[in-house]
Formats: C-alpha cells, sequence, structure tokens
C-alpha cells in the first residue's frame, strides 16, 4: 500500500467514530493537514531546499519515459519522503514504468488515462477532478477504486483563493468520503489553511522548484502544525436523507391499493 495514502487516510479517519464496539482509532500525534510539494521540473541537486517540509512530493510528468527516469531519480535522493507523479495521460505500457521509477503515488485525469491503472494494487491513486464536475459523478467517484481525489486550481501566476473557491471545495467534500486534496498557491497564509481544512480538505498541493521562494514549504508546515483541529460539526458529511413515514400515509397507500 502507499505511504501516503495510508497517511491520508490516517488523518481524513481521526475522530470520527466508528460503528459497532469496535475502538476508535488512536494517532500517536495529534492529525495535520498533510502539504504536498509539486515540481513542473526537477533539480536534483538543489530538491532538497524546495521541498523540505513537504509531507510528499509530485513530479508533473509531460512525456513518460523520462518523466519516469527523473521520478526515479528524485525517489532515491529524497527517500525520506514519498513520491508520485501527475501524469498527463498514461496508456496500458505506462504502469509498470511508475512502479519500476519507485512511484508511491500517481494522480491522473479521469479522460485520458486507461483503466489499466488498476494493475497495479500497491500504487495509491489520486483521481484529479474539476471543482465545477456534476454533482451525480462526485458522487459516483465514491465507488470507484481510487485512494483520494484532488481538485486542481488555477495555475496562472499570482492566483488567489477565493470564497468561491471555498464554496467549491466544500461542495465536493461533503458529497466525497474519500480524502480530498486542493492544489493552492504557496503564499497562504494560517487563516486561509484553517478554513480549508474546516472545509474538508485533508492536503494542499503547492508548487515549488525554480522560480519559488526556497524555504516556503518548511514555513507553511510550520503553520499547519499550529492550525486547531476542525470540530466534527465542521467536517460534517452530507447524510441521505430517509421519507417519514406517519400513520396517515400508510393509511392513504392503503387506499391507493384497494
Amino acid at each position: 500500500m502507499s505511504k501516503f495514502i495510508d497517511e491520508l487516510k490516517r488523518v481524513s479517519q481521526f475522530g470520527l467514530k466508528p460503528m459497532g464496539f469496535r475502538a476508535a482509532q488512536v494517532m500517536s500525534q495529534k492529525p495535520r493537514m498533510l502539504l504536498v510539494a509539486t515540481l513542473a521540473e526537477a533539480d536534483v541537486d538543489r530538491l532538497a531546499d524546495y521541498v523540505a517540509g513537504a509531507d510528499a512530493g509530485l513530479l508533473r510528468i509531460a512525456e513518460l519515459s523520462s518523466g519516469a527516469k527523473t521520478l526515479g531519480e528524485i525517489s532515491q535522493a529524497m527517500s525520506d519522503i514519498p513520491w508520485g507523479g501527475w501524469l498527463r495521460d498514461i496508456g496500458r505500457e505506462g504502469i509498470g514504468q511508475m512502479v519500476e521509477a519507485g512511484c508511491d503515488f500517481v494522480v491522473f485525469p479521469a479522460a485520458s488515462t486507461s483503466l489499466a491503472i488498476l494493475q497495479d494494487d500497491k500504487l495509491g491513486k489520486i483521481l484529479e477532478v474539476e471543482p465545477l464536475l456534476d454533482e451525480g459523478l462526485l458522487k459516483a467517484i465514491d465507488d470507484l477504486p481510487i485512494d483520494a481525489v484532488l481538485i486542481a486550481s488555477e495555475k496562472e501566476k499570482g492566483y488567489f483563493l477565493t470564497w468561491h473557491h471555498l464554496m467549491l471545495f466544500r461542495r465536493c467534500a461533503n458529497l466525497l468520503t474519500k480524502p480530498l486534496l486542493v492544489s493552492a498557491p504557496s503564499d497562504l497564509a494560517a487563516s486561509e489553511l484553517q478554513a480549508l481544512w474546516e472545509a474538508g480538505v485533508v492536503g494542499v498541493v503547492v508548487e515549488t522548484g525554480i522560480g519559488q521562494p526556497r524555504g516556503r514549504l518548511a514555513e507553511l508546515h510550520q503553520i499547519i502544525d499550529k492550525l486547531t483541529f476542525p470540530s466534527p460539526g465542521k467536517r460534517k458529511k452530507v447524510e441521505p436523507l430517509l421519507p417519514y413515514i406517519t400513520k396517515e400515509t400508510e393509511i392513504v397507500s392503503e387506499e391507493e391499493e384497494e
């Protein structure tokens, strides 16, 4: 099983009351939002400066062969955190290359990724979706054999999170039971991170590497450590509503049958 997915599930399930008489899950450390460093390109020599503070690394892969090779190099150079590949598309033959490269998890778009990705059970699978995805499709995601969901926001330089983003994140979190990650700018403040966590976001994916300030992820890590764990009421999920049947309803039903 993927190390990163295991951690995602531990954080997302913390505080949920188990059904029956099973004992509640105990964590040795307090739960915290996870931080993922994503890179468009990798410079192995300076990699440690950029990803310090991240719980996982994610390399954008445009071309499979060269991308898998680079991923293998950085996963060996920075083996203290799990590494994943953010795929543009992947065919039947591609999944083997990712596994051989030491990939812990993959992020992939639904429309251009082959179902052959299901061949490997140990590889974590994170589905990339649009924030405005139809409600019916969002609900269908929970029945798919994937481990988590990523909402990718705008990538333009200088973009920032708005109240509209927060509403969309909350909507997705309410409709999903799988862990939810979102992409976010690196200049997030503590209040913004707290709002994301209370909206149901389990992890943030932040761009780093060349052109980005060094040490920023370490600062974000420190900010996340000081966040307040959301109360159960702020992390509620949408529950099915059952019809309330009264005696009058039963009488009307019997008359209709006669």
